[in-house]
């Protein structure tokens, strides 16, 4: 049996222990506004959208930046934008600034721009609030909006926000469903002299806890709706080293790692290195990377947990193939472009051909959940 072979039983066997020992995520999971959407929540639908069914992509210029700058898990973890201890205390114990994030996981969503998504509303209608309902709490949804003249340049402060809530509900109905499951819903009347940008800050306080929730909405009021925002400055140049070394060599098979070191001064978001074997090598199993063979031709591209590489670090893959009585290392090696469109169709292709693929992606979410898990922080 190889060793790709004798790996996937041990994944599929730690995929089954997966099962019994990680807690259901409703434990631990809670909402967020999908109507009008709210930060956290409208990247991650501009990051599933952008992903094509594998990673989150962002392709908004806000979330993107985001993505690359903050806590990625915040993203997955859209719904939990919290403090465990608020208790109604919400001035007294979140700064100026921090509104958006008040949580330090969720603190790339403080940034104050004009292009995170927004949703266009008319002035003085009665719309539908829609609030996400991960896992069913009781309490009161208070929603405050900007004044008139505030600064959308500048990080929210609390005395951007409408001294009062223009709506607030208790034990509204959990009688909606959305993309992402069960949601409450109640009917709000919006302000009617409200014109442009501004934004909905809606809390969610918690009644059988002192936890609350924080959702801060970029909405347009009047026809028209906001200008498109610009298209993202193109990402700053890397430079890369890569080494190869053959770790093992025995009768017709062998491992070898790639080691590769950002040289550069910007950091490198997501990276592939591509190499040509001279002497018939063929990959037969790999950790660390995804992995796409034609020919002599090798294309190895990151995956989730190793996707940035800073300045002055490295990222080391691995992997396992056969030769036929000669193993010489590939002459020349290239890394840290970002993965082509190509590139991760073809890679897309090979995950889906058959029953490794699915192991592959068993063990990838495996590794995802458990750095879920260690930053979970409620």
């Amino acid at each position: 049996m190889s060793r790709r072979f004798r790996t996937a039983g041990l994944i599929a066997g730690i995929t089954g222990a997966l099962l019994v020992a990680v807690p259901n995520p409703i434990a631990f999971a809670h909402g967020g506004t999908t109507f009008p959407q709210t930060r956290t929540y409208a990247c991650f639908v501009d990051g599933l959208a952008g992903g094509l069914g594998g990673d989150l992509n962002p392709t908004n210029p806000a979330c993107a930046s985001a993505w690359q700058t903050g806590d990625r898990f915040a993203f997955w973890n859209w719904f939990g934008n919290l403090i465990s201890n608020a208790g109604g205390r919400h001035r007294e114990i979140i700064p100026d600034g921090q509104l958006c994030g008040p949580n330090p996981s969720f603190a790339s969503f403080r940034a104050a721009r004009l292009d995170w998504p927004t949703t266009t509303l008319l002035p003085g209608s009665t719309i539908t609030m829609r609030y996400n309902a991960w896992a069913p709490h009781p309490g009161t949804w208070s929603s405050f909006v900007t004044k008139d003249g505030w600064d959308p340049s500048q990080p929210l402060k609390w005395s951007d926000l409408e001294a009062t809530p223009f709506n607030e509900v208790t034990n509204p109905p959990l009688n909606g469903s959305g993309p992402q499951g069960a949601e409450y819903t109640w009917s709000a009347q919006l302000p009617s002299a409200k014109t442009g940008r501004h934004i909905i800050y809606t809390i969610m306080q918690r009644s059988d806890s002192t936890e609350a929730f924080y959702n801060c909405s970029d909405v347009w009021f009047g026809p028209g709706g906001p200008p498109p925002p610009p298209p993202p400055p193109p990402p700053p140049p890397t430079t890369c080293t890569v080494t190869y070394t053959n770790t093992a060599t025995w009768n017709n098979g062998f491992t070898a790692d790639v080691k590769i070191t950002n040289t550069g001064t910007n950091p490198a978001f997501g990276w592939t290195a591509r190499w040509s074997f001279p002497s018939g090598q063929v990959i037969t199993g790999f950790w660390n990377s995804e992995i796409l063979q034609n020919g002599a031709d090798v294309t190895a591209i990151n995956v989730r947990w190793n996707t940035r590489i800073d300045p002055g670090q490295s990222v080391t893959f691995g992997f396992q193939g056969t030769h036929g009585g000669t193993n010489t290392p590939p002459a020349s090696l290239t890394a840290c472009q970002t993965p082509g469109s190509e590139a991760a169709q073809a890679l897309k292709a090979t995950q889906t051909a058959g029953p490794m693929g699915v192991v592959k992606h068993l063990f990838s979410d495996f590794l995802v959940t458990l750095h879920s898990h260690d930053h979970h922080l409620h």
